[in-house]
């Protein structure tokens, strides 16, 4: 597969809409399962995000998305047309790094991980990692690390320790004692998610993390932000289930993870109980490039915040807007 740098400033994309010089798409011959190809069959141009995580198949009228995996099972979606049409009925908002400053944290998991599948205590991350050890799932993320630093090991291997370090951390934590600001909430999420309740807004929290690892940081922030129980204020939470393990019964999520559309297509559909005719009425906030393609998929209209790795990540054409706070947020909202 051959992959050129392209911007596509005033050209619109069909369910992308108007291509933006600073996208960060870039252009690729052959759609990398090889059943696509520019040129052929109706196949207007290909791009995908700076990651490559997902490809786009752009014909006349329509456009594919390809949505790749590391582990063997990935999967084509339409690309549905969005817009932000007022009033709204509900905000789709992700957990790690929107609503709770915590992927420091989680990449630290990884690296300690992965520096146990080396036997190497002082093994440490590059920073050009960072897009591939955040935002999808956790065999995604002990994946990329496994083909890059020990291709000898495998993801079952990696997921032993990966839990061995989630439970001692996370019970460290919860006993007070664990790394200090693992999860801290996000600058004026308080105020904001408090407007959303005033509006009358119905709020869905939706994290690829699993459960045991989700549940505890979002109560952490809580907690500290003193708003009570987070079941108790959201209309509705969906995580990536429980890990499968030996001797314990698992629930699926490490093959549907953002970018799929299936998380936030549940919280939306099953847990706030609107219908995919009501999608313009719905958004979704982000701030990773997985993430906002998973809003995008899943037909919402997609608003990314700052400090992830949406730029990075070569998925900033698929913003419908990009926000430095959530004050800036309210002001589109409302």
């Amino acid at each position: 597969m051959s992959s050129t740098a392209e911007t596509f400033e005033g050209s619109s994309i069909p369910g992308l809409g108007q291509i933006k010089e600073n996208s960060g798409f870039i252009k690729i011959d052959n759609c990398s399962d090889g059943f696509y190809k520019t040129g052929e069959n109706g196949v207007v141009r290909i791009l995908a995000t700076g990651d490559k995580k997902v490809e786009f198949i752009v014909f006349e009228d329509k456009t594919l998305a390809y949505v790749k995996s590391s582990m063997g099972y990935p999967a084509y979606y339409p690309v549905h047309d969005v817009r932000i049409q007022k009033p709204l009925k509900a905000v789709l908002m992700d957990l790690d790094g929107t609503t709770v400053r915590s992927e420091e944290f989680w990449i630290w998991i990884i690296q300690q991980t992965t520096a146990s599948l080396l036997d190497n205590p002082s093994f440490e991350l590059e920073d050009a990692d960072l897009p591939f050890v955040s935002g999808h799932s956790v065999s995604e993320h002990l994946k990329h690390c496994i083909k890059k630093y020990c291709p000898d090991k495998t993801v079952e291997e990696a997921r032993k320790f990966y839990f061995e370090h989630t439970h001692r951390e996370m019970q460290a934590i919860m006993d007070g004692k664990g790394r200090r600001n693992a999860f801290v909430p996000s600058p004026g999420i308080k105020e904001f998610l408090l407007e959303l309740k005033e509006k009358g807004l119905k709020i869905g929290l939706v994290t690829s993390g699993l459960y045991e690892k989700a549940y505890p940081e979002i109560l952490s922030a809580f907690q500290t932000l003193d708003l009570g129980k987070p079941e108790d204020f959201y209309d509705a939470i969906i995580t990536a289930g429980f890990p499968l393990r030996q001797g314990h019964c698992g629930t699926l999520g490490e093959l549907s993870p953002k970018p799929h559309p299936w998380l936030y297509a549940e919280v939306c559909r099953v847990g706030l109980g609107l219908d995919f005719e009501w999608r313009h009425h719905v958004i979704g906030i982000e701030d990773s490039s997985a993430g906002i393609a998973s809003i995008r998929l899943a037909g919402f209209a997609a608003i990314g915040i700052k400090d992830g790795n949406i730029i990075e990540g070569g998925a900033l054409g698929l913003c419908n807007h990009f926000c430095n706070n959530f004050e800036e947020v309210l002001k589109i909202l409302f």
